[in-house]
Order: structure tokens, then sequence, then C-alpha cells
């Protein structure tokens, strides 16, 4: 009796470990889309250490990019403040083109846009002041004072104002309806967390804490942005800072971003998510290299990931051939 030989219908995996990403010999090209920032420069000659292409390009004009190459998007907000930086809608076509992209257009929205964050934070039970929207100067939250008010799209401490009480808000409300910003998309007004002039930033890249400071506010100031000449220090965040900041960055799906935390009596609450966060050695002495590191490791991971999927589609049986 003739057997006829065994055949399988198994991925050829020496294909599928050709086509993988090494992370020791790095990606073909790292392109970092973003202004031309301390921190994008130094974000730029970093991964360009590892040998391969790494370069800055302007978000309205990206490169042409494909597989095996990263695209680490660090749209700022406009300094108009109504809004996020053009390019936001190039993102998917880069990643369509095959390139790994570190943070999407959603998360990046849900960063950058305050009323999302606040959204997206509650919906995964992450600890924030009371916050409501408001569109004119008669509303005021239900909540009581006294009260922050801030654009919908905020940075460096513009237009953040503390009110007192309701008629010191409907006040404000009504001196900020001229600006442009509130015309488009209202402000955000939030319960007071009491100030202590300071709070933390931690950075967080690829769900690691890659390094963290202390901002401490310029005398007479109770904002704490650098902005406005508020001094960094280095720290190490406590267990229970650091757990909050990797939630806050999972709860909107961030790569790399800041997440802002001040604290009270009442425990820590997240102030805010910088997805286009500015940082430098006070973070720590390889904080670059500490943030590269895990951003490559993410990248290697969810190619690892698609090349399962790839040759395992969900609801197919693997099968392991006796020898």
């Amino acid at each position: 009796m003739t057997i006829a030989p065994a055949t399988t219908d198994l991925p050829d995996w020496s294909l599928a470990v050709a086509r993988r990403p090494s992370l020791a010999e790095g990606p073909r090209s790292v392109v970092v889309l973003g202004r031309p920032t301390e921190t994008n420069l130094a974000l730029v000659a970093t991964f360009a250490e590892l040998g391969g292409g790494s370069r800055l390009a302007d978000p309205a004009r990206p490169p042409r990019v494909g597989p095996g190459d990263v695209v680490l998007a660090r749209l700022d907000v406009l300094p108009t403040l109504d809004g996020i930086e053009r390019g936001l809608w190039h993102l998917a076509r880069l990643k369509r083109a095959g390139a790994q992209l570190l943070n999407g257009p959603v998360a990046l929205t849900a960063a950058h846009d305050k009323l999302t964050t606040a959204l997206f934070l509650g919906r995964a039970g992450v600890e924030q002041p009371a916050t409501a929207h408001v569109r004119d100067g008669a509303t005021v939250p239900s909540f009581g004072p006294p009260y922050v008010v801030k654009p919908r799209f905020g940075s460096w401490g513009r237009d953040v104002h503390l009110c007192a009480d309701q008629n010191e808000l409907r006040w404000r409300l009504g001196q900020l309806a001229r600006r442009r910003w509130f015309r488009r998309h209202g402000a955000l007004v939030q319960a007071l967390i009491q100030p202590t002039g300071r709070d933390l930033r931690v950075l967080v890249a690829a769900g690691r804490v890659v390094g963290a400071i202390e901002r401490h506010a310029a005398p007479g100031e109770w904002r704490t942005n650098v902005a406005l000449g508020a001094e960094r220090r280095h720290v190490d965040p406590p267990p229970d800072a650091r757990s909050l900041a990797l939630r806050a960055a999972a709860a909107i799906g961030i790569d790399l971003a800041g997440i802002d935390i001040a604290g009270d009596s009442a425990g820590r609450s997240v102030l805010e998510i910088n997805g286009a966060v500015d940082f430098t050695p006070a973070y720590g002495d390889a904080v670059f290299a500490a943030a590269r590191s895990a951003l490559l490791e993410l990248t290697s991971l969810r190619a690892a990931r698609a090349i399962r999927a790839r040759y395992f589609p969900a609801g197919r049986n693997e099968v392991i051939p006796m020898l």
C-alpha cells in the first residue's frame, strides 16, 4: 500500500520572519511630524542614532512612506487656540501606505480637545475635575465655585482664568465671548483643584512612564505653565501618580504624551493630556533614549501582531504538525 505524502496548509514562516521588523536593526526610517521645536529636533536626533533615516517633516506636507517606516505625529494646537495644526487628516493615508503610525488622529484629537479628553477619561473612570462645556455667558455649570475657565483647544496657559464665584464666571465668559476660539468652540469650565503652586507632568511612551517633572509656578502666578515662567524640577513620581498617568494615556489610546496631574486633600486628578508635549533632559538624563526604546518596541509588537493576524485570521485554528 502506498501512503500519499502528508500536506499541510501552514504559512511559510520563513517569509514572515523575513518581513518582520527587527528592533535591533531599527525601522527603515522614522518621520517626526511637527514643528521644529527643540523636543522634536532632539527626537529626530535620537532616532538617527540607530543608523536609519530620521527626519522632521511638515504635517501638512508629509513625505512618502511605506512598510518599515515609522511616523510619529506631533501635531500641536494652533496658536489661535481654535483647533489642531493642519495635517491631521493625512495620518490615515500614511497608515494605509504601510507605515507604523504613532499618535493617531483619534488619540491626538482626544488629547488636544479638552472636552473630548474629559469624555474619554470619564468613560474610563479616570479621576479628573468636574467639567462642563459652555457656549455662552449665561450658562453656569451645576457644580459650585471656584472655577477654572479655559479654551477647548488650549496650551501655554493662555486664556486660562480663575473665577471665584458664579458672578465672576458670567463676567469672564462674557469677555471671552469676543474671542474667535470661543465663538467656534465655546469654553471648558472645571472645578478648581486648590492650587499649591506645583503639579506633576508625567511623560508616558508606549504605556511606560519614561520621565517626569514637577512644575513650580512663578512667584505670584497660580498657573504652572513653563511658558508663564514656571520652573521644571526632575522627580520620580509616586506609584499612584504613575498609575494615574498610565490610565489616562490608555483611556485615549495615545502613544507619546505628557499627563498633567494635580492633587489636593481629595486625591490626585488628571488636569490635561498634552499630545505634543515638550520635554527636555530635566525629565530624566536618558529620557529621549527611553522614549525611543519604548516606542520602537511598541512598533515591533504591533508588526508581530499584524503578521499573526494575517496568517491566522480570527476564528481560524492554528494547526501544529506532528513530526
